[in-house]
């Protein structure tokens, strides 16, 4: 009878002990999964910061008149010479124009939130590539001390904010529930030439 017992409990905790590296491994794979999604998430708003940072520090720059034309909140258009010096066109002031479109220009992901940043330059489409996660951009305009203002000669620092998501959702083991994995950016640019 006592090797029954012994039998039956070494059974009982191998099947603990099983169950348990079951777990481990679901855990390190989520882990992982979530790790890798984070990563490209944060490789993605690093990519459209640059890009922004890139232009919007130009702001103004070879022009004589008003550098900002549109000041909105999702849309920015303005005045700068995008060519570098040295180059032919160079002292010549571009408009460029970024916006983003609406969630159904982004077909490429199941993410039904996801937009794409689109960047114009003197009426020709330049820059509309993938989403990139991209689901919300916001400007807010400053002037010389800091506060809002929407006095587009008054403008001095333009801040720029970023909401990402991940393109697939994923399951929250804690609330049983899916949803997409979230990073946000912000950055305030004090364009030089205005």
């Amino acid at each position: 009878m006592s090797i029954l017992l012994d039998i039956l409990g070494s059974t009982f905790i191998g099947g603990i002990v099983l169950l348990l590296l079951l777990k481990l491994n679901l855990f390190a794979s989520t882990a992982s999964y979530t790790s890798d999604t984070e990563l490209r998430m944060q490789q993605n708003v690093k990519t459209l910061a640059e890009v922004l940072n890139y232009d919007l520090r130009k702001i103004g720059y070879g022009c004589d008149s008003t550098a900002i034309l549109v000041a909105d909140s999702t849309r920015i258009k303005f005045k700068a010479d995008m060519q570098a010096p040295g180059t032919a066109g160079h002292g010549i002031a571009d408009v460029v124009e970024y916006y983003v479109t609406d969630s159904t220009k982004a077909p490429g992901t199941p993410n039904p939130r996801d937009r794409v940043l689109v960047r114009i330059v003197n009426g020709t489409d330049t820059l509309a590539g993938p989403s990139l996660g991209l689901v919300k951009l916001k400007f807010t305009y400053l002037n010389s001390s800091g506060n809002k203002t929407n006095v587009l000669a008054d403008i001095r620092y333009i801040k720029s904010e970023l909401w990402i998501e991940s393109a697939e959702p994923h399951h929250n083991m804690f609330s049983d529930s899916t949803e997409y994995a979230k990073t946000y950016w912000e950055f305030t640019i004090n364009p030089r030439n205005i």
